[in-house]
Parts: structure tokens; C-alpha cells; sequence
């Protein structure tokens, strides 16, 4: 009650707030988002589900930097993939056909859906080991006719 009196009578002290630590701009860096693998698989989701879109949490595979985005939790047995050794990672990766399964230090699974390459090229983790085949567009009558009037 005493400081809504003080407010109100306009007697109230005013203290600046520092300019110091007021952003968290700082905390949105790329090289702040890198993934540290010696972490349980918890940890894990938290940091890539955290980092996911802006900046990203990345990791190194096969010399280049990939960015995972899309993490959950995988409560279900190790599913059948093709193996993808992970810089840090204490065991390969799996790619398989609902995405890339990590593991944590506690040998527990998070899925990962999506991965960005540093060209910014996205796939969805599942094709990792697929080709670049590119497939064409077959559109239908009427959409060729959109595209048309579009031009």
C-alpha cells in the first residue's frame, strides 16, 4: 500500500536499469549452438527443440556442419537404419525411414526430423543417403493454365 501512495503522490525513487545484459542477442549465435554429445538423450531434444529454428543446433558429419531441426523423444526399441558417424558422438547415428535417431549418454533415442546442410539445402533426415535425383513436377491442366496466367 505504501509504495501505491508513494507512486501516486509521484514521490516514488527511480533507478535506472544498466544497459548491461539487457538484450539476448548473445545467446542467439550460431557458434553458441553447437550440440555437445556427451549429454543424455533429454538434453539432448531440449537443445536441438531450443535452438530450433534460430540458430539452429548443429553438429559436424562428414566434415561439413549440419543443422538438426524437428526433435522428439523415442521411446521404442532402436529401430533398423543405415549407420552415421557423428563428430563427438560416443555412437553412430541411425538414418532410417521416420529420420535420424541419436543417441544420448544414457543410451536412450531422440528422432530427428529435418537437417540443413551449410549450403542451405534442407532434407528431411530420412533421405541422408539418398541421391540428389530430383523428380519433375507434373501439373495438371488447370494449374498449367494458372501458371500461364501467373506468367
Amino acid at each position: 500500500v505504501e509504495a501505491v501512495h508513494l507512486i501516486a503522490d509521484g514521490k516514488a525513487p527511480r533507478i535506472p536499469q544498466p544497459e548491461e545484459g539487457a538484450t539476448y542477442e548473445g545467446i542467439q549465435k550460431k557458434e553458441n549452438a553447437e550440440i555437445s554429445w556427451d549429454q543424455p538423450a533429454e538434453a539432448l531434444h531440449n537443445w536441438i527443440r531450443g535452438h530450433d529454428k534460430v540458430p539452429g543446433a548443429w553438429t559436424t558429419i562428414d566434415g561439413q556442419v549440419v543443422t538438426f531441426y524437428g526433435s522428439s523423444l523415442l521411446g521404442a526399441s532402436v529401430p533398423a537404419g543405415q549407420e552415421l558417424t557423428i563428430k563427438g558422438a560416443s555412437r553412430p547415428g541411425l538414418v532410417t525411414k521416420n529420420g535420424l535417431v541419436v543417441f544420448g549418454n544414457d543410451g536412450k533415442m531422440v528422432l530427428v526430423k529435418n537437417l540443413q546442410f551449410e549450403d542451405g539445402r534442407m532434407i528431411p533426415a530420412s533421405k541422408y543417403f539418398s541421391s540428389d535425383e530430383t523428380t519433375a513436377v507434373e501439373l495438371t491442366e488447370e494449374e498449367k493454365k494458372m501458371a500461364e496466367d501467373i506468367r
